[in-house]
């Protein structure tokens, strides 16, 4: 039986609207799992409000999906060709985040050994899930593979960009709903603005449609990638959230490393599912690690006893001096200094956390752009003078955001150079 379409009340929205097929995704085990993984993962340790989750998150996005279509059907003017595959795109909105591992995106920054794959490839594993296989049949029995496409980026569908790129409204719903639960004011962007100046362009050079927008919408555009700056600077990246992450970073390394739990095993648990987890096995192993694990590490998370800064420097700070590539991620040998630096501080292997965040997308910019003299012009990361001015400065604004932190489980001080002759080296002259 065909399960009747719904409305749900929405905090951001007000009134999300679902059509049938919406209905029966989300009444899937594979859907509603996301009720249980925290859209900030270990923010709300910080910011109270921020329990909100990757499923009220994928109603938004849907929500705002279905409204941009809207937008874009009403300008017409388009070969009804370039419509093709339309009737993947809300639900490839709705499904987008499937794939999620426990507490959002902390996992993804581990080393690829102890790790399955990136969110994105891993929906393929829920799209065949048998409720969700079934859920998608009146889309047709490749349906699962498509709707995958697109949440990877690899879908040749003329309405993709509003999925996955510069103007996909995942970026807008998040930056909206993040605000507004850890209580902050900086996530404000003009999405109504931004919705209605979407468009359908053909691209100059290949003769191809995609997702753009109106000259008139650029300031909104801007204000899009501004808040992007102003959230990760003071919430992402925020120094209690970032040691909360790396505790919890650690923690699956080790049991990964330690066999307590195989990457394969951490695809499907949600938040506390796989924290519980972590701590039986941990209890179940006798042996030291698990101990740590279980007896240590995991209280520690959970009473919010966190990693203190032991040396925090900015972008001031680090004035003529690179850090080091294998530093930025996590690498074995980072590892081997974090774990000599907490020898010489009388801490337990593991307990010492080099911390550099990087997100070299965050000021992503590929778009067309239809001028007010009617011409379309492609906008890059340098962004247009007069135009959009914003990106010229992403170079600056990005290295302002960062901030070097080591980190250490019980109080310590560490000496900069201690950390700087290790991990990094001289900016070559040019």
């Amino acid at each position: 039986m065909t399960s009747p379409e719904k409305a749900i009340r929405d905090p951001l929205w007000e009134t999300v609207r679902l059509d049938a097929l919406a209905v029966s995704i989300i009444d899937t085990a594979a859907f509603q799992r996301l009720r249980y993984i925290r859209q900030l993962g270990l923010a709300h340790l910080v910011y109270p409000g921020a329990t909100h989750t990757r499923f009220d998150h994928a109603l938004g996005v849907y929500h705002l999906t279905r409204t941009g279509l809207k937008h874009l059907r009403e300008r017409k003017g388009v070969p009804e060709e370039v419509w093709e595959g339309e009737e993947f795109i809300p639900y490839a909105a709705l499904l987008h985040d499937i794939g999620h591992y426990a507490y959002s995106h902390a996992l993804e920054e581990l080393e690829p050994e102890h790790l399955p794959a990136h969110h994105e490839e891993v929906s393929q594993r829920f799209f065949a899930s048998p409720s969700l296989r079934e859920a998608l049949m009146p889309l047709g029995d490749d349906a699962p593979e498509r709707l995958a496409q697109l949440i990877r980026g690899d879908s040749k569908i003329p309405l993709r960009g509003l999925v996955s790129g510069s103007l996909d409204l995942d970026k807008m719903e998040y930056l909206r709903r993040d605000a507004r639960f850890c209580g902050v004011p900086y996530g404000e962007v003009d999405v109504s603005r931004l919705l209605q100046g979407l468009m359908l362009l053909q691209d100059p050079e290949t003769g191809l449609y995609e997702v753009g927008v109106h000259e008139k919408a650029i300031a909104a555009l801007e204000s899009l990638l501004f808040a992007k700056y102003q959230m990760f600077r003071n919430v992402y990246w925020h120094h209690a959230v970032r040691a909360a992450t790396g505790l919890y970073k650690r923690i699956v390394e080790e049991a990964v490393r330690g066999c307590l739990i195989d990457p394969e095993d951490l695809i499907g648990p949600t938040d506390e599912e796989l924290l519980y987890e972590l701590s039986r096995r941990g209890l179940d192993s006798k042996d030291e690690l698990g101990e740590r694990i279980a007896k240590r590490w995991i209280p520690a998370l959970r009473h919010r006893k966190l990693p203190k800064r032991a040396l925090e420097l900015t972008a001031a700070d680090l004035s003529g001096r690179e850090v080091e590539s294998w530093a930025i991620g996590d690498s074995p040998r980072k590892r081997v200094i974090e774990d000599e630096l907490a020898e010489e501080l009388g801490l337990e292997s593991g307990e010492v956390i080099i911390d550099f965040p990087v997100k070299q997308s965050m000021f992503q910019l590929d778009l067309l752009v239809q001028r007010s003299n009617g011409n379309v012009q492609r906008l890059g990361l340098e962004g247009v003078e007069g135009v959009l001015d914003l990106p010229r400065v992403a170079s600056e604004l990005y290295t302002t955001a960062r901030v070097l932190r080591v980190f250490t489980l019980e109080r310590r001080e560490i000496l900069a150079d201690k950390v700087l002759e290790r991990i990094t080296r001289p900016v070559a002259a040019v």
